[in-house]
């Protein structure tokens, strides 16, 4: 029986994404509500992750009793699907995971994409794993780890969007390694470098995964559509953390062909970027301040940008229209067009995957041990 209502739900599911990708309509900004709306409450327990695609949301729940699980939701049909196949014969390490954060999620179509971090483990861990309402088997495709002196692996970040054009669920990675390992272990210097073994923008495919061309080690990454935006990793501290630099630009290329499309030359030191159709905007540390900047996507011209507060948090989300960021709870937007900035909402508790899809702006909280997604609908599509 939870085989046939799996099959139902996907098809439901598919047929939801199918409808909000061929004919979305656009909300009139008469229509848009003034208060945050909740589009789901869990009955008990928490929401660690969160992200959105066209009419279908998901979100990572974690539990002490039961198996931790991620929940597809159609906003369509009301379609709901839990991965990652929980049955005795699947294998599953997300089911009885001691869940830690950060959790990150990234959602594209019916495809979905985490990392679940090893609290225990002596070294920094992130397993990076993925299933789909067509095949619910979880995958495990790569585990990004490194040493306490910091050679290895450094992750940089999930993201997936699909769209008419095309559909892209990637993550980053930078590889870090030493100068001389030989003169480390003789403990005449232990510098650190950049290893482009290991490192760039990896797109994941179905049960497959594979390094998108001429992408390089990256600390931040966006999509919108078959289009990815990363942000270039120029170099590593003495720990082999990896540091970002005004110095590199922003590509953006095809996920699939890795064929160059644009490249943005920051004008402060970037710390976070999102994508959207015609804007590339960036969260920029600059002489002046920290500044939120937005280019053209298709020349990387600059747009525009506008002083933000110190404490803004390194996660973006955009539209052609606006780009989203919150200060602790406070949800703001800044207008690309009119260089206005808003407070659009402030949230109950900080926000969990904070994202804009056309006009329904939406994010999860935790309130005293129940989590519930919350909805704002605003001007301007994505």
């Amino acid at each position: 029986m939870r085989s046939m209502g799996l099959l139902l739900a996907t098809v439901a599911l598919m047929a939801s994404l199918l409808q909000s990708q061929a004919a979305a309509q656009p909300r009139r900004a008469a229509d848009a509500q003034k208060t945050p709306q909740t589009l789901y409450s869990s009955p008990s327990g928490t929401i660690a992750a969160f992200a959105q695609d066209g009419q279908l949301l998901a979100w990572f729940a974690p539990s002490a009793k039961r198996c931790n699980s991620i929940h597809l939701l159609s906003l369509a049909n009301a379609g709901l699907v839990v991965l990652p196949d929980e049955r005795p014969s699947a294998r599953n390490v997300t089911c009885q995971w001691d869940v830690a954060q950060p959790v990150h999620l990234a959602l594209s179509g019916t495809s979905v994409l985490w990392t679940l971090r090893d609290k225990l483990s002596p070294l920094p861990f992130d397993y990076l794993l993925g299933a789909s309402s067509v095949d619910p088997r979880e995958r495990r495709f790569e585990e990004i780890a490194h040493a306490g002196h910091g050679a290895g692996l450094w992750f940089g970040g999930i993201a997936g969007d699909s769209k008419i054009d095309g559909s892209s669920l990637v993550y980053a990675v930078t590889a870090v390694a030493y100068h001389n390992e030989l003169a480390c272990l003789s403990k005449s210097s232990c510098e650190m470098r950049i290893s482009d073994a290991g490192s760039g923008v990896f797109r994941v495919v179905g049960r497959q995964w594979f390094k998108i061309t001429g992408t390089s080690a990256a600390i931040d990454v966006a999509v919108s559509g078959s289009s990815v935006a990363y942000i270039r990793t120029a170099s590593v501290g003495p720990n082999g953390e990896p540091h970002a630099s005004a110095s590199l630009p922003i590509e953006i290329r095809d996920s699939e062909t890795g064929q160059p499309r644009a490249g943005i030359i920051p004008k402060g030191t970037p710390l976070a970027v999102a994508l959207s159709p015609s804007v590339l905007a960036t969260l920029e540390r600059t002489k002046l301040g920290t500044r939120l900047a937005w280019y053209d996507a298709a020349t990387g011209a600059p747009s525009g940008s506008v002083p933000v507060p110190a404490a803004t948090a390194p996660e973006l989300t955009a539209s052609d229209q606006l780009v989203v960021f919150r200060v602790g709870r406070s949800i703001r937007a800044a207008n690309v067009l009119t260089h206005r900035v808003l407070t659009l909402a402030h949230a109950a508790a900080i926000p969990v995957g904070l994202s804009l899809e056309g006009t329904r702006l939406a994010w999860a909280e935790n309130i005293r041990g129940h989590g519930r997604i919350r909805a704002l609908f605003v001007g301007g599509r994505g």
